[in-house]
């Protein structure tokens, strides 16, 4: 039996997701002792804070039918589910991986961590995107792709600047 995911569920999976990536970021600025990498890993967590308000925003201009639940929920298990499913996928939403800096990380480390668990995200959303069928709202997908993509260019940009 197969589950198709509407957009709407897509977009809180995103949320989670960018919840757990400014975690990541909160985490490795509390373990930096240079003040200037702290204070730049506090403005990413954040750019992610901010990526998660555009996410909900983009969530709530999700159209009913976008919406529309694809299996009986009486329990209202589903946004547990979909919480689980953003820690779990490997990313940037993978709370684990925060849990695994030591400190002794350097920026340079940190950010190519980021980069990893950006791509990753996009992998994820581009699988979620074969599961949600177009009357679901399989397009809104691709922009979340296309903003993880984003991500990916600023965290590259970011990481130039730290290996200098």
């Amino acid at each position: 039996m197969s589950y198709d995911f509407n957009a709407g569920e897509v977009f809180e999976m995103a949320v989670q997701i960018e919840k757990n990536g400014a975690a990541f970021y909160r985490k490795a600025a509390s373990l930096q002792e240079n003040k200037a990498n702290k204070e730049f890993l506090e403005s990413i967590a954040r750019m992610e804070d901010r990526h998660q308000s555009g996410f909900e925003e983009m969530k709530v201009a999700v159209s009913d039918m976008e919406k529309s639940q694809t299996v009986f929920d009486p329990q209202e298990e589903l946004v547990s589910y979909l919480k689980a499913m953003a820690d779990a996928h490997g990313g940037e939403g993978n709370p684990d991986v925060a849990d695994q800096l030591t400190g002794e990380e350097t920026m340079a480390q940190v950010i190519e961590t980021a980069i990893g668990l950006e791509k990753e995200s996009i992998l994820f959303y581009i699988g979620l995107k074969d599961i949600v069928p177009a009357k679901l709202g399989r397009s809104k997908i691709d922009e979340i792709i296309e903003e993880e993509k984003k991500h990916v260019a600023q965290l590259s940009g970011f990481l130039k600047k730290a290996q200098k």
